[in-house]
């Protein structure tokens, strides 16, 4: 191993490291706005307008894996670029779906309760309630963290439309917290833990090589 790939190798994890210690610093800047934002950023009828359900969507697995498939029939089109086609798919697959797997536990562990159901203040729920249940638990948002999951692995795949994957994926996270489903740092937590969850995945395997 030459030292421009030790110095790599011990570069990429302490850049893991270094942004999950952002995700946490920018979730505790984010209670503060959480009061607020509940108050001022309502709206009921979000998911009633077309660009609401769009948004919404991107915390969707299925709209990743339709993503995936597409990838997939376009770039497997020929013959020695199809091992890499399916790579690239199944690592997008394979992000949203580790997302939406991580949030669900993280739910678990933190427990901590929609906005609605304490009129905007903190809500916690007792682990001898309903254990294993994530119904009604908000932190971190599901459908954000699976949005930034999915989104992070595009932004590898394709870098050059890295900003599309993004901004609709913070959209999902904004809509959220209009339709009091999610306090601001259910989404900030949600995003950063999307990050590093396809960073981890591209690390272990390689989107943009055989």
């Amino acid at each position: 191993m030459t030292s421009s790939t030790a110095s790599q190798e011990m570069y990429r994890p302490a850049l893991a490291w270094r942004a999950l210690g952002l995700t946490l610093a920018l979730t505790a800047l984010a209670l503060f706005a959480d009061q607020w934002a509940y108050h001022a950023w309502h709206d009921p009828k979000v998911y009633e307008r077309d660009w609401g359900r769009l948004l919404r969507v991107m915390g969707f697995l299925g709209t990743w894996v339709a993503l995936a498939v597409a990838i997939a029939l376009q770039e497997g089109r020929d013959l020695a670029q199809r091992p890499l086609a399916r790579r690239r798919a199944w690592l997008l697959i394979g992000s949203a779906a580790l997302g939406g797997l991580a949030a669900e536990i993280l739910k678990l562990v933190i427990r901590r309760e929609r906005p609605a159901v304490h009129e905007g203040l903190y809500g916690f729920r007792d682990f001898a309630d309903r254990m294993f249940s994530t119904s009604g638990l908000a932190m971190p948002s599901s459908h954000t963290l699976v949005a930034f999951a999915g989104a992070a692995m595009l932004a590898r795949l394709y870098p050059r439309a890295r900003w599309v994957g993004y901004v609709l994926a913070a959209g999902c996270g904004v809509s959220r917290v209009m339709a009091r489903a999610h306090f601001v740092s259910d989404v900030v937590l949600a995003a950063g833990c999307g990050w590093i969850v396809a960073f981890l995945l591209a690390k272990r395997w390689s989107p943009v090589t055989e």
